[in-house]
């Protein structure tokens, strides 16, 4: 049986990719954990909080706004509709449909942002402020490439 490799012994990949891939898991895993009190994923905070912004916005224009395809988007979108916290507000009978939150969806978010807030805390207390700032820079970089 082969031993575990504790997390001080394991290292770096040579793979940006795999690198990137590791970080963002462990992000997701920080945000997740910090936001299950609310019964929300750091991505359906994410839409609400986008919605909560902008809206109401078209399913087009909040893909591009938080840079995400159309599919995954709608599929993303469905919980939080079912859950009563994102509604169709556009008039009956058009195709381009017009999202914003719900009373229920204001209030959810409103108390997740709490909890997101905290773990946005832990993580520039465990990187420190410039690392963050830098991390985050390099991350745009990265998206523009």
């Amino acid at each position: 049986m082969k031993k575990k490799v504790e997390i001080a012994e394991r290292k770096p990949s040579t793979c940006t990719f795999q690198n990137l891939h590791r970080a963002s898991l462990a992000a997701t895993k920080i945000y997740d954990q910090k936001l299950s009190k609310s019964g929300l994923t750091i991505n359906q905070f994410s839409l609400l909080k986008t919605i909560n912004h902008i809206s109401p916005v078209s399913v087009s224009d909040l893909a591009l706004e938080i840079r995400l395809d159309r599919t995954t988007l709608v599929r993303n979108l469905k919980p939080l509709e079912k859950a009563g916290l994102v509604v169709d507000v556009s008039p009956k009978g058009t195709r381009n449909r017009q999202l914003q939150l719900t009373s229920d969806g204001i209030k959810r978010y409103e108390s997740a942002e709490l909890l997101w807030q905290e773990a946005q805390e832990h993580i520039e207390q465990q990187l420190g402020k410039d690392n963050l700032n830098t991390l985050i820079s390099l991350l745009f970089q990265i998206e523009t490439l």
